[in-house]
């Protein structure tokens, strides 16, 4: 299992946030996706994930996102800002539902993984920004998938808990998983690599089009 990416650009409102991006993650990698605010680290973890139009290459496990957008969707777990939850549900609700939808790994495990026990039968609603954010992060391990593509993840977590969620992705690639993570913070993860955005750096002659406007989801 290999992400390979390859002179990746992408623009959202006709500007250009990123350009010439070409990285590769190989299996049982974690990478850090670094970069100050605004330099379009979380742009390039939706194009990745299939979320937006952009130009250049984007091939998991040797099939390309332009040529089978949904099966490269089947290997991918994403995890944003947002937890995407339904507060009306409760937490137990919440992941059975993922569970079912993805129809890959353990419940029980992902309730023990991010200590659930004690709010499992609480509406999401009622659960604090942490506990919600245990709660979204716990879909990942539902998910059974192997690239997880993650937007500063630890926000709203404590520092016990991150210590925690810094294993589990241990223990994803330890399993032959991979994992992009968009973070400020040092998660601990042993040999890890960086792809750094330039917010500075732009392709020279860069077409003022934006793909979107110009039908680019085709």
């Amino acid at each position: 299992m290999t992400l390979n990416v390859s002179n990746l650009s992408c623009y959202r409102g006709g500007r250009l946030i990123f350009a010439d991006q070409s990285f590769a993650i190989g299996e049982g990698e974690a990478v850090m996706l670094r970069g100050p605010n605004g330099s379009g680290k979380s742009t390039l973890l939706r194009a990745l994930a299939g979320m937006l139009p952009a130009e250049g290459e984007v091939e998991l496990n040797g099939i390309a996102l332009a040529d089978d957008h949904d099966e490269v969707q089947e290997q991918i777990a994403y995890a944003g800002h947002l937890d995407a939850i339904k507060p009306q549900l409760t937490v137990a609700e919440n992941l059975t539902f993922w569970a079912r939808l993805f129809d890959g790994g353990s419940i029980e495990k992902a309730k023990e993984l991010f200590i659930l026990d004690e709010i499992w039968d609480r509406p999401a609603h009622a659960c604090s920004a942490g506990q919600k954010r245990r709660l979204g992060l716990a879909r990942l391990v539902v998910s059974g998938r192997p690239l997880w593509l993650l937007d500063e993840p630890t926000v709203s977590l404590d520092v016990e808990t991150t210590a925690r969620f810094a294993e589990i992705i241990k223990d994803h690639c330890a399993n032959g998983g991979m994992a992009l993570i968009a973070t400020h913070i040092d998660l601990g993860l042993d040999a890890q690599r960086e792809v750094y955005l330039d917010p500075s750096v732009r392709r020279a002659n860069t077409p003022t089009r934006d793909p979107f406007l110009a039908e680019g989801w085709e």
